[in-house]
């Protein structure tokens, strides 16, 4: 980041700097030149070359320069990092690539099933050994940060994966995040990075005592109170819990042709070095190049050891294949790529009694077992109440009222019951009893062959309707702002909500008399019913609760149809005919779309203006007879009729995929003006077919 000599440089300007009484606009630019320094020496190296007070001057002169020249504040200043701005609303930003999760593993086994499977997808030996990157898998928020011409200009949440909350102001707060960084040494204009912002367990404990020495709740542990902050609407709550932010990846980088740059890298370990050095906080002594799995393994082991030693709360360690051209050849699934595995941590442990058991009606009519134990606390939060699955669970783990039980949570997320402990079970335990008539309807429970589940199949039955309008208005199904699970459950129980289209003729003048709600709140839910209902079809399908048809089945089905009333006519081979829904899914929409009462109840919303119609984002992306249909593709250049993405749009609409490389499994590589690299190292790859501009705009008939 600093050569020697600049670091002296800096150290002197600073040491003259404070023996003035206050900075000349000519000392401005290099005063803030100064502060960036020892921010990066302490946020980042973790070393101090001068005092905290000292500090403090230096910015505070800096301060009052931009107080009486308003009109010179330069976007770099660090006193700009949190600014008097609060956020009003947080708009939702796309990733300039997905931020994809990570596959789990527990064990050796695990890791050196992880390990023979990339050697198939790579085509190699099962006795080579593979060199990995090991790093830690901080427990905190994942954000994405994008430069352009140098400049940090956006941050954003994870969000859904393909898009997120943006945070820009918020993670401006983050000291140890760089608000310039020199990419245009590495030939970037543009490069989105990866990060985890997270808070010191040292931190964490002084965010703690100080909230209760003004009375108010204590967070419940690290990660929460570092996901929670990057989203509060004031940035000044941001900054003052002192975030970190640890990069772990370069996702995207292009140059002024909007050319792919990442390949000036070979592997993993060299772009994190190439971050280190433009002022990046990276993993260090947590890191480590490890060749083969076992060595993998014994670091890992070593960080078993180390985790509660260690400055920051750690959830496991992430293992990275580190050559990027054996990354390219595993590949990506629609959720994890296949190079990369988390290796979590054993979950930590606690016992408690088992107190009683409830049993609750699912939106299928599926009955759980869910266990009351005595409140305990266990990594970081406190567990009363744990999911038992099911009636085989509960024989198999040997659970009886009264039983002191070891709890933990699993991944250290879900709470989970380990096993119980006979031996010290009191004389008073009495055994679990599985209902045999539905905890609401009292209607007679079945059990379907080969399913571990016991179902209420009353498809009046009043918890199961309540569930499916809870599902109905979920984010991931109709996404109703605002109509939650309590709001349901009131409407239901005053009978305002007897079926999914009564959620669409609510009597918004009743609903404002209610208490707690009033004419504003009223009016609000109303704006959200309304605009869930010209949602895409594959929502309003997902949100009908048919049994085994989630969110992947919903779009596959409606990429296939015009109105979702047309499945009443379907055949059993239409399902079977769609890749990846098959004869079980096929039967339960059958079963479905037979019923007079589901049809009529579908009319009815669509005559209460819930749209029935396929739109735009039903549609595949994927043509099967397309001009390029199984071809991939890649542009390069500039080009001059239209633009990069609408030229990707195009492309896929004709059938093709959009690579980001050139490689032996591209097959049209297209050219615009100023082609660089790219051009060159497809030239020596005869199987690739280049095209130039208006070659490509012919062949999908512009």
């Amino acid at each position: 980041m600093y050569s020697q000599i600049q670091e002296k440089q800096l150290y002197q300007s600073t040491i003259d700097f404070l023996s003035l009484e206050k900075l000349q606009a000519q000392d401005y630019l290099q005063a803030i030149a100064c502060l960036q320094y020892h921010e990066w020496k302490y946020y980042v190296q973790n070393e101090a070359v001068i005092s905290d007070q000292q500090y403090d001057l230096l910015f505070q002169f800096v301060k009052e320069f931009e107080a009486a020249h308003p009109a010179s504040i330069h976007q770099d200043s660090p006193t700009q990092r949190v600014g008097n701005d609060s956020i009003s609303e947080f708009e939702t930003v796309s990733h300039l690539q997905a931020m994809l999760s990570l596959d789990n593993t527990y064990n050796l086994d695990d890791l050196n099933d992880f390990d023979q499977r990339i050697k198939k997808l790579c085509s190699l030996s099962s006795e080579q050994e593979l060199e990995y990157l090991v790093e830690p898998k901080f427990d905190g928020g994942s954000i994405s940060v994008v430069f352009e011409n140098d400049q940090m200009v956006r941050a954003a949440t994870r969000g859904d994966g393909m898009r997120g909350d943006e945070i820009t102001l918020n993670a401006k707060t983050i000291k140890s995040l760089p608000l310039k960084a020199k990419f245009s040494s590495l030939g970037i204009t543009k490069a989105e990075l990866r990060g985890e912002a997270i808070i010191s367990k040292s931190n964490f404990a002084q965010i703690n005592i100080k909230r209760e020495q003004q009375g108010l709740t204590l967070l419940a542990n690290a990660r929460n109170a570092s996901t929670g902050v990057l989203r509060v609407k004031d940035p000044k709550e941001t900054a003052s819990r002192n975030l970190d932010l640890f990069i772990f990846q370069f996702s995207f980088a292009e140059n002024q042709n909007r050319d792919s740059v990442l390949d000036q890298f070979q592997n993993q370990n060299q772009s994190i070095e190439a971050l280190a050095q433009l002022g990046f906080k990276v993993a260090t002594v947590e890191r480590k190049l490890c060749k083969g799995i076992q060595q993998v393994f014994d670091f890992i082991q070593q960080w078993v050891e180390r985790r509660d030693q260690y400055h920051y709360e750690l959830d496991g360690m992430v293992v990275k294949l580190n050559d990027f051209k054996l990354q390219e050849l595993c590949g990506y699934t629609s959720h994890h790529p296949r190079w990369a595995v988390a290796f979590k941590f054993q979950a930590k442990q606690a016992s408690s009694k088992l107190l009683a058991v409830e049993f609750q009606v699912g939106k299928i009519g599926s009955i759980t077992p869910v266990a009351k134990i005595e409140p305990v606390p266990l990594a970081g939060v406190t567990v009363s109440s744990i999911s038992l699955h099911n009636e085989d669970f509960i024989l198999s783990k040997d659970l009886h009222l009264g039983d002191t039980v070891l709890v933990e949570r699993a991944g250290d997320v879900i709470p989970y019951i380990v096993k119980s402990f006979p031996e010290l079970r009191p004389e008073s335990a009495k055994a679990i009893r599985f209902p045999t008539h539905c905890p609401s309807c009292d209607s007679a429970l079945i059990k379907e062959q080969d399913q571990a589940a016991w179902r209420c199949v009353n498809p009046n039955c009043p918890a199961q309707l309540t569930q499916k309008l809870i599902h109905h208005v979920s984010k991931d199904a109709m996404d109703i702002d605002g109509l939650g699970s309590s709001l349901i459950e009131r409407f239901a129980e005053l009978g305002m909500i007897r079926s999914m289209a009564d959620i669409y003729r609510l009597d918004y003048q009743a609903i404002s008399q209610l208490e707690g709600m009033g004419q504003k709140s009223s009016e609000k839910l109303k704006l959200s019913i309304e605009k869930a209902k010209k949602n895409p079809i594959h929502r309003v399908l997902h949100g009908l609760c048919i049994h085994h048809v989630g969110k992947k089945v919903s779009k596959l089905i409606a990429e296939q149809i015009h109105s979702l009333l047309d499945l009443q006519h379907w055949p059993l081979e239409r399902y079977i005919a769609i890749k990846d829904v098959g004869p079980v899914v096929g039967e339960k929409m059958l079963n479905y779309f037979s019923q007079v009462e589901n049809i009529t109840m579908l009319k009815e919303m669509e005559i209460l203006g819930v749209n029935m119609i396929q739109t735009e984002e039903d549609q595949a992306k994927q043509i099967s007879d397309g001009v390029f249909s199984g071809k991939t593709i890649l542009f390069t250049g500039s080009l001059q009729s239209i633009g990069r993405t609408e030229a990707q749009e195009l492309a896929e609409q004709a059938g093709a995929k959009n690579l980001s490389a050139v490689s032996s499994k591209l097959n049209i590589l297209v050219v615009g003006t100023d082609a660089g690299s790219k051009l060159k190292k497809a030239q020596e790859i005869p199987t690739i077919q280049i095209m130039t501009e208006e070659e490509f705009l012919k062949a999908i008939g512009k």
